[in-house]
């Protein structure tokens, strides 16, 4: 269970941790791969989200994702991107969050993922949460903890005086 006054202060933060739908970079289920490579070639970012066209989420998409889909006997061949969809290859099995958040179940998920996908009540994506800004909210809380708590050891630490 995480500390009630680390909670406090993160949740101060919370309205800095989503960056908003329309400042990421997606693609839709329905679009070939080589349009989602371009994307992700020119974002630089290793994976996106995937919607549909009415803004639902559906999945994410990775560089290398496609990069397998590439692959054959013979080496790379980029051809294949024209004859496959998103959708085709997009993971699906995503862990999302809703507002308000659970400081302690971002904390928990962004251990194993860069980012998290925000939907609302009817899978519309509203933007994503990224370790780099949870990291800034703790940044905040490590410098602004003892301006609202006073924080003392339960024991006293013991010096090391064999030296």
């Amino acid at each position: 269970m995480i500390a009630k006054s680390v909670e406090h202060l993160l949740n101060q933060r919370q309205d800095h941790f989503l960056i908003p739908a329309e400042l990421v970079a997606n693609v839709q289920d329905t679009n070939h791969l080589d349009h989602a490579f371009l994307v992700l070639t020119k974002i630089k970012y290793s994976k996106i989200p995937v919607l549909d066209n009415q803004q639902h989420f559906k999945g994410l998409l990775s560089l290398a994702m496609l990069t397998e889909t590439m692959l054959g006997l013979n080496g790379i061949d980029p051809s294949t991107l024209g004859r496959h969809r998103v959708a085709d290859v997009m993971q699906t099995d995503i862990p999302t969050i809703q507002l308000p958040y659970d400081v302690e179940e971002i904390l928990h998920l962004l251990v194993d993922q860069p980012f998290l996908v925000v939907v609302n009540q009817d899978n519309i994506f509203t933007g994503i949460v990224t370790r780099r800004e949870i990291m800034k909210g703790i940044n905040y809380l490590a410098h602004e903890l003892e301006k609202d708590y006073v924080i003392s050891p339960k024991t006293q630490p013991t010096l090391n005086t064999d030296k």
